[in-house]
């Protein structure tokens, strides 16, 4: 029931969003249009910045499912970018209306556990302290992150295959360089 009601929430922002900016929505327009009592949203939710970090991280997470391996981590990015596209009118309001440091912070939880599954696959066997793991994931985290709000901040246009392809080849043995690197440095 509780993931039921977090969910009539989410589509009715998800609505409301296609009607008016997220700074002209109230709590009140939101429980009238899924039926549920102001005290339901706020056992839930702080606010509503709080509902739309809540539906970001539901969508990416939906997205990412299996996808945080080196086989898999460009499926996963390019997942991200669709769920993102897929939300567009949802995340050009969100992003015109909260501060640049709330997106930023839930795309770095997003990408950092996508990069750090593949940081941590690649240096198994590997003498490198956890310091160092995270070093080289919030590195990339941050390269990911830029890329993504620079997309967004752009209106979407361009094709995110090809952004993902672009960082894929960037990248490409980029991550077990690191930790070689990183692991004969000690």
């Amino acid at each position: 029931m509780t993931n039921t009601t977090k969910q009539a929430l989410e589509a009715s922002l998800k609505r409301m969003l296609l009607k008016k900016p997220l700074n002209k929505i109230t709590i009140r327009d939101i429980t009238e249009d899924c039926g549920v009592s102001r005290m339901a949203f706020y056992y839930h939710f702080k606010d509503i910045y709080d509902l739309v970090e809540w539906s970001c991280m539901e969508d990416a997470s939906r997205a990412l499912q299996g996808k945080k391996t080196c086989d898999t981590w460009q499926e996963g990015l390019l997942q991200i970018f669709e769920a993102v596209l897929e939300n567009k009118p949802f995340i050009l309001n969100a992003y015109r209306c909260i501060s640049r440091d709330q997106m930023e912070s839930f795309l770095f939880k997003l990408t950092y556990g996508l990069i750090r599954g593949v940081v941590d696959e690649k240096s198994q066997g590997v003498s490198i302290s956890e310091a160092d793991k995270t070093f080289i994931a919030e590195f990339y985290k941050y390269s990911f992150v830029g890329i993504m709000l620079d997309w967004i901040k752009q209106g979407m246009q361009a094709d995110c295959r090809i952004i993902v392809r672009k960082v894929s080849t960037t990248m490409q043995g980029n991550v077990s360089n690191s930790i070689q690197n990183f692991a004969a440095g000690r």
